[in-house]
């Protein structure tokens, strides 16, 4: 079993930056990889970034360029880095893992960009 705890979301103003941390409760080296998801309000949640225990990396296409997800396998830790914040970045940032064929969620932070 996996537990996720995100944190870092805030209010925070168009072009600012943000960066939302994602603690693990077991090491992160024999997990297969780390995703953070989004959810606007009325939408689906929607994949945004994901960095594997190879350190591969992999964004959406909405996010390229601009936001950069990493890595601290000594805190068991995954970042997203978030800058050029867009009010269409708003939304609740989920934290996923996929360990051993089996998804586990995070709580959610959320992250607000005024215009």
């Amino acid at each position: 079993q996996v537990q996720l705890v995100e944190s870092g979301g805030a209010l925070v103003q168009a072009g600012g930056s943000l960066r939302l941390s994602c603690a693990a409760s077991r090491s992160i080296r024999s997990i297969y990889s780390m995703d953070w998801y989004r959810q606007a309000p009325g939408k689906q949640r929607e994949f945004v970034a994901a960095i594997t225990s190879a350190g591969s990396t992999n964004y959406a296409d909405s996010v390229e360029g601009r936001f950069a997800i990493s890595r601290d396998d000594a805190r068991n830790t995954v970042y997203l880095q978030m800058n050029s914040l867009k009010p269409e970045d708003t939304a609740v940032y989920y934290c996923r893992a996929i360990f051993q064929a089996t998804f586990y969620w995070g709580q959610g932070t959320q992250v607000t960009v005024s215009s």
